[in-house]
């Protein structure tokens, strides 16, 4: 399956958010616009989680709003019923990607390990999240792991654990298309309302990809 979510990969950032409280998710869209990044994966794993999707997608459409921790189909499902434009799993599980090929959802099954990226591959996908990156060898990892599908076209969206410090190392690698981040989207930054913070980090992020 050829995942045509390049336009919502273009800023090469994507914010990873644990919304815990529905009444957040508006003001931490609204500073992810201000810091320029239009783009939001609310992970599945808070109890108001489809309703923040919801409530994005009807209140900003210039958002793109994916839904992440899709482990199950009923979890993609529900996704899609919520209007997720994209749907990241943290494995591949053939089951999900079927489905999410029949609903006309973008997804972008977790790998690890070459025999994971080539399962990935043989299912039809060429992006894929790496997880949990920093924990798997970082971005040397990455680009190991890179070398032998070189030319298979396949890219990766890094994610877990990576910060600003670390993300440049990662943005480098051809093959990495975009990563995968939560520092600057910080539960505790939103837990204490500091959105103004989240505005700011959010453009640091941004301008590490030289997108600004």
């Amino acid at each position: 399956m050829k995942q045509n979510i390049d336009s919502a990969l273009k800023h090469r950032v994507v914010p990873v958010a644990v919304i815990k409280r529905l009444d957040d998710a508006a003001p931490l869209a609204e500073a992810l616009l201000e810091g320029g990044l239009p783009i939001i994966e609310v992970t599945l794993r808070t109890d108001c989680a489809l309703d923040a999707i919801r409530k994005l997608r009807e209140a900003y459409p210039e958002l793109i709003v994916g839904a992440g921790t899709v482990i199950d189909t009923d979890n993609l499902e529900a996704a899609c019923d919520a209007g997720a434009a994209f749907a990241v799993s943290p494995g591949t599980n053939a089951t999900v990607i079927e489905r999410a090929r029949g609903r006309g959802l973008p997804i972008l099954p977790g790998v690890i390990t070459p025999t994971e990226v080539m399962r990935a591959l043989d299912l039809g996908c060429d992006l894929l999240k790496f997880f949990p990156a920093e924990a798997a060898g970082g971005a040397a990892m990455v680009k190991a792991l890179a070398g032998p599908f070189a030319h298979t076209g396949v890219r990766f969206v890094p994610t877990g654990g990576i910060n600003a410090k670390l993300a440049p190392d990662y943005l480098a690698l051809p093959s990495v298309a975009a990563i995968g981040g939560s520092w600057f989207v910080d539960a505790k930054l939103v837990a204490a309302g500091d959105f103004k913070a989240i505005a700011r980090l959010t453009r640091e992020a941004v301008a590490l990809t030289g997108a600004a």
